[in-house]
């Protein structure tokens, strides 16, 4: 059956350095940091984590915009944690074949996988046709044409990324996410008068049934989850 989907494929760069400076218990907790910050935001965004891969992971969605959300977080999220590593990411959408119900074949699939391996330790690479689909308050920082391994023609690429911070920019209490008034999906009350700004209304939803005090010194929820 021929579907058509978002994929992404995330991997802890430099990973087998790190097992062979650090040992293995070391490798073995940042894959445990990893893959519980990857279950929560892929959970509250309604994205599915297609299969673990070691260091890495194959993330798919109906829903281009929801996808991007997530590797951007997630990139955002293990550079800000207390113990930040590097990740990188390919990101392609397109028509494919859904085998047996739980895997899938086609020429998107292997793209986001070439772009992974191709990407640099914290960026996203993309295939351009995501672009419009970009959560409000994403950016293209770079557009560029690369050869990837096993294709025989250049392709165009975008690297994607969040705004710059700056003192007009309001964290998502959820995420973490920088965001404006322009850009921000949704808005809520603090109970003081104070307004809060969220990229999504996962998030958003998320803020309410937690009912965390927004403290500037309280950090996010990924901080206060590992500390």
């Amino acid at each position: 059956m021929r579907v058509r989907r978002t994929f992404a494929f995330l991997d802890v760069s430099g990973f087998t350095a790190l097992t062979e400076t650090e040992g293995d218990e070391r490798a073995v907790a940042v894959l445990g940091v990893f893959r519980s910050m990857l279950r929560d935001i892929c959970s509250r965004r309604g994205v599915r984590i297609a299969k673990w891969l070691g260091d890495g992971a194959m993330l798919v969605s109906t829903d281009t915009t929801s996808l991007v959300a997530a590797t951007l977080e997630m990139q955002s999220g293990v550079e800000a944690a207390l113990d930040p590593i590097a990740i990188k990411c390919g990101l392609t959408t397109g028509s494919v074949i859904l085998l047996e119900g739980d895997d899938y074949i086609g020429h998107a699939v292997n793209v986001a996988a070439r772009l992974c391996d191709l990407a640099s330790a914290h960026e996203v690479l993309a295939v351009p046709s995501v672009v419009p689909q970009l959560p409000a308050w994403a950016t293209v920082r770079a557009a560029d044409q690369v050869t990837l391994r096993g294709l025989e023609q250049p392709i165009e690429v975008v690297r994607l990324g969040l705004h710059r911070r700056t003192r007009d920019t309001i964290a998502d209490p959820i995420c973490q996410i920088p965001l404006t008034t322009t850009n921000a999906v949704t808005r809520r009350n603090d109970g003081d008068g104070r307004e809060l700004l969220f990229c999504s209304v996962a998030c958003a939803e998320t803020w309410e049934q937690r009912r965390i005090p927004v403290d500037p010194d309280a950090g996010s929820i990924r901080e206060l989850w590992m500390r």
